[in-house]
């Protein structure tokens, strides 16, 4: 059975990648994402559950952006569950801005941006890790700064004992069976093959 209680107010935060084109005039709208797929296929498996789902993801957004807005996009919102997917624009904007965050910056932030949540919601919280494939070649020198990263969110995730959704492995997983580019044509961005396989994988970690 399904980890998410009825009546459930989901909220999926994050960047481009969760963002993926909704209606920020329309607080309902979930884009066409991941974020969409999750909520609708949960919707269909359990609709006597009334589940309400939320999308804040704005794009270009790092951790130190999610911190500034937390109070009016998260906390005001009152969920009772924090989906939070984040930290490709920490390693990308190092490598076409020269604008870095250090892994130590990353990790105080979201380290942050968890405490508050759990003190001032109670709410419970799924982490999903960044992931980044080597379309085009360049994205192979990401590594070095993703990968600590990576290992950032997965001591948050046991620290604070949060769900968790290993998505670097997955797309690692995944490209060697059908090319990179399918998964994520630019390296980063899903293509809709890639957000059906980020919502299977976040659908599995609640146990849907």
């Amino acid at each position: 059975m399904t980890k998410i209680e009825d009546g459930a107010v989901v909220l999926f935060q994050g960047d481009s990648i969760t963002d993926c084109g909704r209606n920020r005039q329309n607080g309902h709208d979930l884009g066409v994402g991941y974020a969409l797929m999750a909520a609708a296929r949960f919707g269909h498996l359990y609709p006597q559950k009334e589940v309400r789902f939320l999308n804040r993801g704005i794009g270009g957004n790092r951790v130190v952006n999610l911190l500034d807005r937390w109070q009016e996009d998260c906390i005001d919102l009152k969920p009772t569950w924090v989906s939070i997917y984040i930290g490709i624009n920490d390693t990308w904007r190092r490598y076409d801005r020269d604008d870095p965050t250090s892994t130590e910056e990353f990790a105080e932030r979201y380290h942050r941006l968890i405490l508050q949540t759990k003190e001032q919601l109670n709410a419970k919280i799924i982490l999903v890790e960044p992931f980044v494939l080597p379309v085009p070649e360049d994205r192979r020198s990401w590594r070095e700064d993703l990968d600590p990263k990576i290992q950032v969110v997965r001591r948050l995730a046991s620290e604070f004992q949060t769900l968790y959704v290993p998505l670097d492995g997955l797309f690692a997983a995944a490209s060697a069976q059908t090319a990179p580019d399918y998964w994520a044509p630019d390296g980063v961005h899903p293509s809709p093959a890639g957000h059906a396989l980020i919502a299977d994988a976040w659908l599995k970690a609640v146990q849907a």
